[in-house]
């Protein structure tokens, strides 16, 4: 995670009017890495949406709250401390970067991101990263909920025997232990959680520009992002 244009702490929602380029698609669709990179070559801030499902996950585990206490975990989550900064995640000034990519967590913020209440404290809390000069964020409902007005919206989707692969890469990379298999089950189960849960489902913003990366670079995604933001901004 990267914040080209300096660390990035929640602001005022109602502040924000600088430009936002989303992008949104199912896990492992390789968004995180390509927004990151938009987000450098444009030298804007950088939002990793589901880092905020995880830090709120991360936070309940800690504090033993029950995973099925909507109320808790809404209030956790508009409560939650958090600061990006380079590649560091803080959660009240402690480096969670890994932490927050463990198994269990992540299963954890799949299992609470189904939540009306979760879901609309973290909407707010993520408006308020809207800041000069701009602002690259990726999720799966930037576009259609949190940033509905965004200059750029892109939907981002690969295969999912491709996505299940490059998770596969990621986890073994930061030391921890997975299997292909058991990967493509869980994603495809995380597929249908998010496309089919009652708020904020995920699907493609009207007007998205729908990227299949499966067969592309991922310069090839970035470059076809900036490419569009050059074209909508004269």
């Amino acid at each position: 995670m990267t914040a080209p244009a300096g660390a990035l702490e929640a602001g005022d929602p109602n502040a924000g009017l600088a430009p936002v380029i989303a992008i949104d698609g199912p896990t492992a669709s390789g968004k995180g890495e390509i927004a990151q990179r938009v987000a450098a070559r444009l030298g804007w801030h950088y939002l990793d949406s589901g880092a905020l499902y995880r830090l709120t996950a991360l936070a309940a585990l800690r504090a033993g709250a029950a995973l099925d206490d909507e109320a808790t975990i809404a209030a956790l989550a508009r409560a939650l401390p958090v600061r990006f900064s380079g590649e560091r995640v803080e959660l009240a000034g402690e480096d969670v970067s890994k932490d927050i990519r463990a198994p269990e967590v992540g299963g954890a913020a799949s299992r609470i991101a189904t939540m009306a209440a979760l879901r609309a404290a973290l909407s707010a809390l993520q408006q308020g990263f809207r800041q000069p000069p701009g602002l690259v964020a990726d999720g799966r409902d930037m576009g259609t909920v949190v940033f509905p007005d965004a200059l750029i919206k892109v939907f981002l989707t690969a295969s999912p025997e491709c996505r299940a692969e490059r998770r596969h890469k990621q986890l073994i990379a930061k030391g921890f232990s997975a299997t292909l298999p058991s990967l493509l089950r869980e994603l495809r189960e995380r597929d249908a959680r998010d496309s089919n849960r009652a708020h904020a489902p995920l699907r493609p913003a009207q007007g998205a520009l729908v990227v299949n990366s499966t067969h592309l670079t991922i310069e090839e995604v970035v470059d076809r992002i900036v490419r569009e933001y050059r074209r909508r901004d004269g």
